[in-house]
């Protein structure tokens, strides 16, 4: 399975939450109205806005729509050899 590090940017993130529709079991709003980012719907070490994940190709996929919904471009995703696949740069 691909290993990916998912990245939430909290100054740019406005809560709009189309991640959290999206991909409910990779992002969630806390309490100041930000997405964290979950591993596979749980926190294990509490709250974060990074998180490194090992994911389905499908999983994978579904967490990239998320990040592209994201009207502010706060979602950043890397592949395991640290390549950012979302946004391209």
């Amino acid at each position: 399975m691909p290993r990916i590090k998912v990245k939430v940017d909290p100054d740019l993130c406005i809560g709009a939450a189309s991640c959290v529709t999206i991909a409910p079991d990779t992002f969630q709003l806390n309490a100041e109205n930000k997405a964290d980012v979950l591993d596979h719907g749980q926190e294990p070490g509490g709250e974060s806005y990074e998180r490194e994940l090992e994911v389905t190709q499908s999983e994978m996929e579904n967490i990239l729509l998320g990040a592209q919904s994201c009207p502010t471009l706060a979602i950043f995703v890397y592949d395991e050899a640290g390549k950012q696949l979302f946004p391209e740069m």
